[in-house]
């Protein structure tokens, strides 16, 4: 079986996808991009349900949605030309410290 790390990163990055097609959906009015949504968040959903069968849930989640949240606002910054400042750094900054300390957290749990 895969790493289930390598199996909560397909998580995030379908995700991220997904989330980032809403962003060109318009509404689910564009077919292209809502299938590339509901792929996304599919694929990310059933990835996240497999890494859940060896990571504790709060650890798996709270990776899955921090860095998820982090990459999905980078993506609004580089793809979007989002505005990007002091505020949105700190905080990108203080979700990945989050993520850090919940794993350090977990100690010999997978």
């Amino acid at each position: 079986m895969l790493n289930p790390y390598v199996i909560l990163a397909v998580a995030i990055i379908s995700e991220v996808i997904g989330s980032s097609m809403l962003k060109v959906s318009n509404g689910f009015k564009k077919l292209f991009p809502s299938v590339g949504v509901v792929i996304g968040m599919g694929i990310a959903f059933y990835c996240l349900s497999l890494s859940l069968k060896t990571i504790p849930l709060g650890t798996a989640y709270a990776i899955w949605s921090g860095v998820g949240t982090a990459l999905t606002a980078l993506v609004g910054v580089i793809v979007y030309k989002e505005n990007f400042n002091l505020k949105k750094a700190l905080g990108l900054v203080l979700i990945i410290g989050g993520v850090v300390v919940l794993k350090l957290s977990s100690g010999g749990d997978h």
